[in-house]
């Protein structure tokens, strides 16, 4: 079954906003968990304008699910985070600096020198792996060139598309999913998946073992409840 991964940015966000500590992210990612989170995913960014970097290493410390934290790889200072903490899953994600959020995927065949040596470093280091990727089929081909061990398909396009034409909007999304089972890759998925898209996402994808949600999670949990809404989201990838 499809793991769901609890993005926790948008309540590290909500803290930044008045000081303080309130909400506790330790305790917010500790109750995701809990609640049913089988992961907690982490995006920092050099600004630290959401989880701050002594965020991720307070989150080490106490997790007893997958650790994932997702990032850009050409900063050293996230580099560094990343050696020094080791998580289960560094997420490697192509974003320009001050990015408002991540909209795109490596090109795999461009940078593919690149991702081989820093994948490398991470592996080295006993992290595993997995690269953002659009869903095209010389990404993906691109990818297993470079020894990660998944990719991650950013799901923007198919949320984007799924109230129109939910069967396009999953084609490109299956072919790259089945592409990627066959030269031996992992896979996850995120972004923009929430409770209106999630399941039929996942039942059209196959070999789909992680989702990494925060946005969608987070605000529907205004309404629904923080607990309600991980068990919701769990459900929806269940068949």
């Amino acid at each position: 079954m499809t793991r769901l991964s609890v993005n926790i940015n948008k309540i590290a966000t909500l803290r930044n906003s008045r000081g303080g500590n309130n909400p506790d992210l330790v305790k917010a990612a500790l109750d995701c968990e809990r609640f049913g989170a089988e992961g907690i995913t982490v995006h920092p960014r050099p600004d630290e304008r959401h989880i701050r970097y002594a965020d991720v290493r307070a989150l080490k410390k106490v997790l007893t699910t997958e650790f994932n934290i997702e990032g850009n790889c050409t900063e050293q200072k996230f580099i560094d985070l990343v050696l020094e903490v080791r998580p289960a899953q560094v997420t490697l994600v192509p974003d320009a600096e001050g990015q408002l959020t991540s909209d795109h995927g490596w090109d795999t065949l461009r940078h593919r020198d690149y991702l081989v040596g820093i994948i490398k470093v991470f592996k080295d280091a006993g992290i595993r792996t997995s690269i953002f990727v659009d869903p095209v089929i010389a990404m993906v081909e691109g990818a297993a060139e470079t020894g990660t061990d998944r990719i991650e398909l950013y799901t923007a396009d198919y949320a984007h598309r799924y109230h129109q034409d939910k069967d396009a909007a999953v084609a490109p999304y299956a072919a790259a999913a089945r592409k990627a089972v066959e030269l031996g890759l992992g896979l996850n998925a995120g972004h923009d998946l929430d409770l209106h898209n999630l399941h039929w996402f996942a039942g059209q994808v196959p070999g789909l073992l992680e989702v990494s949600i925060g946005h969608a999670l987070i605000s529907d949990a205004l309404y629904l409840g923080l607990e309600n809404t991980i068990q919701l989201y769990r459900r929806q990838l269940q068949f």
